[in-house]
């Protein structure tokens, strides 16, 4: 069974729509209308292994915080549609990324329960036009919305746009290990026998 996901959500404030495949690693089409934010989805794409195409307007003339915020809705979306009742999957994920000066580590387990541990201590600024606090926004609703326990550290950094990197790097790293298949796992990884 093929497990991918389409995602269409239109507000008074966004248009988004996505695709996901979990099993092919195909380029990434991404265009968000924030830079930054195609970059970095691009790299959680690309470490994750998963394909993922996004297209995406918003109200950026007001700022990126309703187009970044709906990205990470619909991303969620599409990881709890993609997965299924996630019969087969390794579950949880764990990893840490260097990026030069910074260390980040990324834990999550896709236990249907969401919760989000953001330990990153950023200053209220901008790499390039990108608010770093949108960071969290995206975070929050990829959480709430994909039933994900997500923990996300900051070991120590300095350089704001390295640790951005990281984080999004060890974020794909950790959803591709979570959602790989393991022939060994009957049902799911549970003594519940369900996750949610």
């Amino acid at each position: 069974m093929a497990r991918t996901a389409t995602i269409e959500r239109t507000t008074a404030e966004t248009r988004i729509d996505l695709k996901l495949d979990l099993d092919c690693s195909a380029p990434v089409q991404i265009d968000t209308g924030v830079g930054f934010m195609d970059h970095m989805l691009t790299l959680m794409s690309r470490h994750g292994m998963f394909s993922l195409a996004v297209q995406a307007s918003g109200d950026t003339r007001v700022d990126d915080h309703h187009t970044v915020e709906d990205v990470g809705i619909c991303v969620g979306e599409a990881f709890r549609q993609a997965l299924g009742d996630k019969a087969g999957i390794h579950r949880y994920g764990s990893i840490s990324i260097p990026m030069h000066e910074s260390l980040v580590r990324v834990d999550l387990d896709f236990s249907g329960r969401p919760h989000l541990v953001y330990r990153v201590e950023l200053p209220k600024a901008k790499v390039g036009t990108f608010d770093v606090e949108l960071v969290e926004e995206f975070l929050v609703g990829l959480c709430n919305h994909a039933g994900v326990n997500l923990h996300v550290n900051l070991e120590y950094g300095t350089n704001l746009h390295h640790i951005i990197e990281a984080i999004f790097k060890a974020l794909g790293r950790a959803l591709g290990q979570a959602v790989a298949l393991d022939a060994r796992v009957e049902g799911v990884m549970s003594t519940k026998g369900r996750l949610e």
